[in-house]
């Protein structure tokens, strides 16, 4: 019941291969989806897959830096210029959200839909509504960062058909009655009670999000009921330490140790450096994780779709893009 489609997996800039951060969130359940981060030219990057800016339910920004929002102006603008009227949820910093009145402003941009900013910094809960919950965690980076935990809940009722067929009930209308909460009076005259022959079904699919971050284990607590971990691997451990402390990013080792701590059974790495952009520079990048990681692990590239089902996350075969 929940799909991630990637739209950039890159870290900082762009390469040939990948574009900078953006993440399709989408339930099964519905037409809605939800995008945390939006880098440059994601709208770029929408017109090659199945979604549309008019299903887009919100947009959920971890933090200011350029490759995680310049994309918004654009593809607000496209949805704009396409017909959007519904009101469109922003979950970021104000910081963002007074860059975007400004961009508006001083470029005649004319929305034909409502923006409804929610500071991310405000609350932990960011989003509730019937089978979603959408909550923030504040992470460690050079500027404020923040993880999303989206939780996705579907309850449905089912017939208990053996009883049901004990009882003389075949199949028919008397079934779809008692499904919706019905009482149904038979032939013979007796009442069959819907509360005896349905009970309540619930699904329910975690996904972790993280925004740029050097500790990970910050979101030990989002973790502990999670299906999948989305997080940045900007570098492998030896770069990092070339690197030094300074970007506030994870390496790939610290990610796969957490992840395996935490327990979490399907892990995603995403925004990669762009020194990895080879097919060896990928292959050294897996190569690490494995080592440190034994649960179900992927390499987002853009345009990758992941679905969830019963806790396990599979790749799904490329759609056919549309050119």
């Amino acid at each position: 019941m929940l799909k991630l489609t990637f739209l950039g997996t890159s870290s900082g800039v762009p390469t040939i291969r990948r574009n900078v951060t953006a993440l399709a969130v989408h339930s099964t359940t519905n037409r809605d989806w939800w995008l945390v981060d939006c880098g440059e030219a994601t709208q770029h990057q929408l017109q090659r897959i199945p979604l549309t800016v008019h299903d887009l339910a919100g947009i959920c920004i971890t933090h200011i830096h350029g490759d995680h929002s310049y994309g918004l102006p654009g593809l607000l603008a496209s949805a704009s210029m396409t017909g959007r009227k519904k009101p469109l949820i922003l979950v970021a910093p104000a910081a963002v959200k007074a860059w975007l009145d400004a961009t508006i402003l001083h470029t005649e941009l004319f929305l034909t839909f409502d923006i409804i900013h929610i500071d991310v910094a405000s609350a932990r809960q960011v989003h509730l509504e019937d089978g979603l919950l959408i909550e923030r965690f504040p992470l460690s980076h050079r500027v404020p960062s923040f993880g999303f935990k989206f939780s996705f809940e579907k309850t449905t009722w089912k017939v208990d058909s053996d009883a049901l067929r004990a009882r003389g009930v075949p199949p028919g209308p008397a079934w779809g009655q008692l499904q919706h909460g019905k009482d149904v009076r038979l032939d013979d005259g007796s009442l069959l009670i819907a509360a005896e022959f349905r009970s309540q079904h619930s699904e329910r699919a975690v996904a972790v999000i993280g925004g740029d971050n050097d500790q990970p284990a910050l979101l030990a607590e989002a973790c502990v009921d999670a299906d999948v971990l989305v997080h940045e691997a900007t570098y492998t451990e030896a770069i990092l330490q070339k690197v030094g402390p300074g970007p506030q990013h994870s390496s790939v080792e610290r990610i796969a140790q957490f992840g395996a701590a935490a327990r979490v059974p399907n892990l995603v790495l995403t925004h990669v450096g762009a020194r990895y952009d080879s097919a060896e520079g990928m292959a050294e990048v897996e190569a690490e994780a494995r080592q440190h990681y034994s649960g179900t692990l992927f390499l987002a590239r853009d345009f990758d779709t992941y679905e969830l089902n019963d806790s396990v996350l599979a790749k799904l075969p490329p759609a056919p893009r549309i050119k």
